[in-house]
Order: C-alpha cells, then sequence, then structure tokens
C-alpha cells in the first residue's frame, strides 16, 4: 500500500473521508448482512469512523484493520477502553472487549488473526486502493475471510474528474474482482453528495454482495 501516502493525509488531517457520524449507507443496509449479535464483522481501512461504534452497539465483535496508529488510538479512547496492544508478525493488534484493530499493511494480516468472520463492511478500503492493487485486495481480503458476506460502498464517476482517491469503481469493475464469488445486488445508487460533490459528479452506489454457495 502507498503507507507515506495516507500517512501524510493523516498527519495533515487531509481526512475529509472521516465522517462525524455512523454512514447512512451502512445503517439503512445494514439489515441485509443478516449479522446477530455475537457475530463477527470485518471493517478494513476503518480509519477511526463511529462505523465502528455503531457495529460494537448492534452486539457484533468488530474487527478493523488500519494503517495509522494514531486513528486506532483515537477510537479506542473515544470508546474509552483500554486496549492490550500486541505484536502479532509485522502487525500491532489493539483489542479490548469485542473490539480489535490490527495496526499495519493490510496485506500482512493473515486468516487466522481474525476468522472466523462472519461479514465484512467495505466503505473506504476498496475505493482508496488504485488499479494497480485492487485485484489483489480483493482477492486477499477474500482470502482472510473466507468469502465472507460483504456490504461494499463504491463510487462510479469520471476519473479524469479528479485523480483520487476514493477512486471510481465502477459495476463492470467490481465484476472482475467478485462475480465469480458472490451474487452482487445492488441496494443503493444515489448521486454523489458532500464534500466529495465538490470534486466531481457522479454516482454512490451499495453492492450487497452474497457467496454464490450461500443459502
Amino acid at each position: 500500500m502507498e503507507h507515506a501516502f495516507w500517512q501524510e493525509r493523516w498527519r495533515e488531517n487531509r481526512i475529509a473521508f472521516h465522517e462525524a457520524e455512523p454512514n447512512p449507507l451502512l445503517t439503512e443496509n445494514y439489515d441485509r448482512l443478516k449479522l446477530s449479535a455475537g457475530d463477527k464483522v470485518f471493517v478494513p481501512l476503518c480509519g477511526k469512523s463511529f462505523d465502528l461504534d455503531w457495529l460494537l452497539a448492534k452486539g457484533l465483535t468488530v474487527i478493523g484493520a488500519e494503517l495509522n496508529e494514531g486513528a486506532v488510538q483515537e477510537v479506542f479512547e473515544r470508546l474509552q477502553l483500554a486496549p492490550e496492544v500486541t505484536q502479532i508478525g509485522a502487525l500491532k493488534r489493539y483489542s479490548a472487549e469485542e473490539l480489535t484493530v490490527f495496526v499495519g499493511d493490510f496485506f500482512q494480516l493473515q486468516a487466522d488473526d481474525i476468522r472466523p468472520v462472519d461479514a465484512v463492511y467495505d466503505r473506504a478500503a476498496l475505493v482508496a486502493m488504485p488499479d494497480s492493487m485492487r485485484a489483489d485486495y480483493a482477492q486477499h481480503l477474500m482470502a482472510i475471510t473466507d468469502k465472507a458476506r460483504q456490504l461494499l460502498v463504491a463510487f462510479d464517476y469520471d476519473q479524469s474528474q479528479m485523480s483520487g482517491p476514493p477512486f471510481s469503481v465502477p459495476s463492470k469493475t467490481i465484476a472482475t474482482y467478485y462475480d465469480e464469488t458472490f451474487t452482487r445486488e445492488l441496494m443503493s445508487d444515489t448521486a454523489i453528495s458532500g464534500a466529495l460533490a465538490e470534486r466531481c459528479s457522479g454516482q454512490e452506489q451499495v453492492w450487497l454482495l452474497t457467496p454464490q454457495s450461500a443459502p
């Protein structure tokens, strides 16, 4: 991953992707993940998202992965949790009660670190990956989560409008990563809004990815 780029964004507080409340695309579509209290959800590139708080309030076990350690520390402070911090290979693991977040390179995370996973919530990871890394990301995500059901947020806009991130990842591109493994259903398709709308125009989409072997 482009570590230096993202660490600089955090250092300079250029984190427009961070929202001060749970994302409505999660709260409106969460039920489609068919989760129950005690199930485990994985949130790649979670940042310091309030989505983590919301998922915990649902009684879930939440596993995150994030490059910036300061963001992870802020999550635990906000939740008034005193984490146990351990080194797991090349990663650092922060864990307290039902929340665990791994700090470091997502590609260093292994299935044994997080399994079993009941669902994935990807709001900010796939769209943060440049084209050269996106297929590898999708493959690694499926491998470490045993192809768990997924709620995926993506953008579809003319990439010439801005360089990204977030990058444009339209339906036909998502298909190349996931359609051999998942059945894909469009849950929401709305005009890009908020701060991102000042930089580009297009659609923000929510996809439900269900393993083809699932009942």
